[in-house]
């Protein structure tokens, strides 16, 4: 619903991001999202204005050999930016996600270093306010060279729903304020000044992605197909499957540039169609390349970065549902896509997006189902026999990574011939543990089990 009085309420929000020190970009940034909110405007991007993207129009990744050798030509052109705000709460952790040992007895920031200095590029980590701190200290103890470049996250004022002002929380006034999304890095490598740095020293094209990916590793075939072709922006996309039917996925406008839509942006009543994978084929792994100069000449055009608007509606204290309810502004990287004429997507194998944002995924990415590459990749080790393993660990016992370590002292069992994992209730095991098939274990009783050394789990275990 359309709400002009409560226009009313902007000087507020501009006053208190000035007082936070908010970089004016920035501050203009929220100011246009927040008049669309006050025009009732929610971000949605219905049925009606898509269509789906064809196969047949997409690059495919396993086929850019031709193109390796001009992407290492084009190495000493290219930052790695990594995305470094994730504190990892939902694994229970108070600090930042990277430090976590991820494979191989080394931290998801270690292979990262490991990675850009392997493939001789730049390094550039957005941290937020709650992991910069963390990290710094972490760099300084491995001691990289060259250190990486370092830049922050901005903050957007969180939005009451009854009257579209400013929320206020005395009891934690951090509550006050939100993330704006991993879409924030173009504003922030502007505000930071890295931009410009980049730019000044002959930096054209940045690759982009999770610090919790290490799927995700820079590959020359594709920096070669990007940087040939002189794209603005590429996304790296792969085919969908059931377990993605909430991600986002591509689209094309009918205008017939791309369009990234996330399940946010989806009215209720497109849902269906959001959610049918051999409709809508394609999602985004969240690994970028855009060219700076495009980067650069857009900014200095539109002053902001206008993404597509994502409007979550939240509690202000996460913690505690009773707690006014408020919206959030946030947009996705990934929705720049629609910003430039000529981008591009390429399908890539589903192994570049491997995140870690529960226990069960790190259970997963620790096991020998995956290997670390020569170049820092995971990859899916040649001797898999399944095509994927569905792991379900019971949230009483494994959802924080302290109960998760209790649980696998030794080391997580072998799952390269397992399908299915379920475990609920307390299980333990000591090392050398053996997972086939799908396998459920299930304790109902008082008392921790303890699956011994060496055993081989072929079928499902109760233990009353």
């Amino acid at each position: 619903m359309n709400r002009p009085e409560a226009i009313g309420c902007l000087p507020e929000f501009v006053d208190k991001m000035h007082q936070a020190g908010i970089a004016p970009l920035v501050v203009e940034t929220f100011s246009h999202y927040y008049r669309k909110i006050v025009k009732g405007e929610r971000g949605k991007i219905c049925d009606l204005q898509i269509e789906p993207v064809l196969p047949e129009s997409l690059q495919d990744a396993d086929h850019l050999d031709e193109y390796r050798k001009a992407g290492t030509g084009a190495l000493g052109q290219t930052v790695m930016i990594v995305l470094n705000g994730g504190l990892g709460t939902s694994m229970g952790l108070k600090r930042a996600k990277s430090l976590l040992e991820a494979k191989n007895g080394k931290s998801f920031l270690e292979i990262t270093l490991a990675q850009a200095a392997r493939a001789g590029v730049k390094l550039c980590l957005m941290n937020s306010f709650g992991t910069h701190q963390d990290t710094v200290d972490a760099v300084e103890r491995i001691r990289p060279e060259p250190p990486p470049i370092y830049f922050l996250q901005h903050k957007f004022p969180k939005i009451l729903r009854e009257n579209l002002a400013p929320a206020v929380w005395p009891r934690n006034p951090g509550l006050e304020w939100n993330p704006p999304g991993h879409g924030d890095v173009y504003a922030a490598l502007h505000t930071s000044g890295t931009l410009q740095k980049l730019l000044d020293e002959g930096m054209r094209y940045a690759f982009i992605t999770n610090s919790d990916n290490l799927g995700g590793a820079l590959n020359t075939g594709l920096l070669g197909y990007f940087s040939s072709r002189q794209f603005p922006f590429m996304m790296e996309v792969a085919q969908r499957s059931a377990s993605d039917t909430k991600g986002g996925h591509l689209a094309r406008l009918r205008s017939d540039r791309l369009v990234l839509r996330e399940i946010a942006q989806c009215p209720e009543q497109d849902l269906d169609r959001f959610q049918d994978i051999s409709y809508h084929r394609y999602f985004n792994t969240n690994n970028i390349w855009i060219h700076l100069d495009f980067l650069n000449a857009l900014i200095q055009r539109d002053r902001v970065v206008r993404l597509p608007m994502i409007v979550n509606p939240k509690s202000l204290d996460p913690r505690d549902e009773t707690s006014p309810p408020v919206y959030q502004i946030e947009t996705a990287m990934g929705s720049a896509i629609s910003l430039f004429p000529g981008a591009a997507a390429v399908k890539v194998p589903r192994d570049r997006l491997l995140p870690v944002k529960t226990c069960n995924d790190l259970l997963a990415v620790r096991s020998d189902r995956y290997i670390l590459t020569e170049n820092g990749q995971l990859k899916m080790n040649p001797g898999v026999t399944t095509p994927e393993t569905r792991i379900s660990l019971d949230s009483c016992y494994y959802k924080r990574i302290d109960q998760f370590e209790a649980r696998f002292p030794a080391g997580v069992p072998s799952l390269k011939h397992c399908s299915a994992l379920t475990i609920e209730g307390d299980v333990r095991f000591e090392k050398n543990v053996v997972v086939k098939g799908r396998v459920c274990i299930r304790n109902t009783g008082h008392r921790p089990v303890v699956i011994p050394a060496g055993a081989v789990l072929e079928t499902d275990l109760f233990f009353p």
